[in-house]
């Protein structure tokens, strides 16, 4: 297992984002990133952060859709259950939209809700394809493409990291002042479920690219420690049995649903220790 740290720049070449993301869709095994929204009949599947944001009602429609699934599934749906599901599925796709550029491009889109778009799966009801609209990214001196008008030079990793923390936590707010007026879940939750989605999303970016131990690096880079309204650093950690795991900050409220229990790593269960 091999650990990339700060300064070890891979895969970045000439272009802009739109480059920048067939490449990294081609890296990934669990694939689902491009850049803007398809031509054809398929573009009116996909929807906008923006404007899902500007209208939270339209955040009730996708609870309907999740409650019919979940009823199928395991006979009830309860309404926590689904707002929880709902909750993190929409926070990961700004989170994994900057894990993957991060983690294989050693760039930062501006992850902007006008500039974000999702298309969900037409079995679970579930972010299946992100989109980036935007075409601005921030990038170290050495990127190839920092010459681009769309571009902002940092000076460094660390200022690199900085900016992804607080474009992430900038559309997470605007996330939970919308999601406050249609969900039964509190303020401290919804920060606790962008937590989870930023520090998963950078372990996952990694896995699903062939290096688990470098996500796990950028997740402890990124939040190496507690950035409010970010409710803790990393929380990711090897078991005893060698292996890659994490306490979760939020619950997802599964263990709502008929015979299920919590999940692994619930703080329900978990020592914050």
């Amino acid at each position: 297992m091999s650990f990339r740290g700060p300064g070890d720049l891979t895969r970045v070449a000439v272009g802009g984002l739109a480059e920048s993301l067939r490449r990294v869709d081609g890296l990934q095994s669990r694939a689902g990133i491009r850049f803007d929204l398809p031509h054809g009949p398929s573009r009116g599947q996909w929807q906008r952060c923006g404007e899902l944001l500007a209208e939270p009602g339209l955040f009730t429609r996708w609870h309907d859709l999740l409650g019919d699934w979940l009823r199928a599934r395991h006979g009830e749906a309860p309404k926590r259950t689904a707002a929880g599901y709902v909750m993190s599925w929409y926070l990961h796709v700004p989170a994994y939209a900057a894990a993957l550029l991060l983690h294989h491009e050693r760039r930062v889109p501006t992850l902007r809700p006008a500039e974000l778009a999702f298309k969900l799966s037409g079995d679970r009801p579930h972010p299946d394809g992100i989109a980036v609209l935007g075409t601005e990214f921030y990038c170290l001196p050495s990127d190839p493409g920092s010459s681009l008008p769309e571009a902002t030079v940092v000076a460094d990793e660390h200022e690199l990291v900085a900016m992804l923390r607080s474009h992430y936590i900038a559309h997470a707010a605007k996330f939970v002042r919308a999601y406050r007026q249609v969900s039964p879940l509190g303020k401290r939750t919804l920060w606790a479920a962008a937590t989870d989605a930023l520090d998963n999303s950078l372990w996952w970016a990694g896995r699903h690219g062939g290096d688990e131990g470098a996500g796990v690096a950028d997740a402890a880079f990124v939040l190496d420690a507690t950035y409010a309204p970010l409710t803790s650093a990393s929380t990711l950690r090897l078991n005893d049995q060698r292996e890659w795991v994490r306490r979760r900050e939020s619950c997802c409220f599964s263990y709502l649903l008929p015979a299920e229990a919590e999940c692994e790593g619930c703080p329900r269960t978990c020592s914050r220790g």
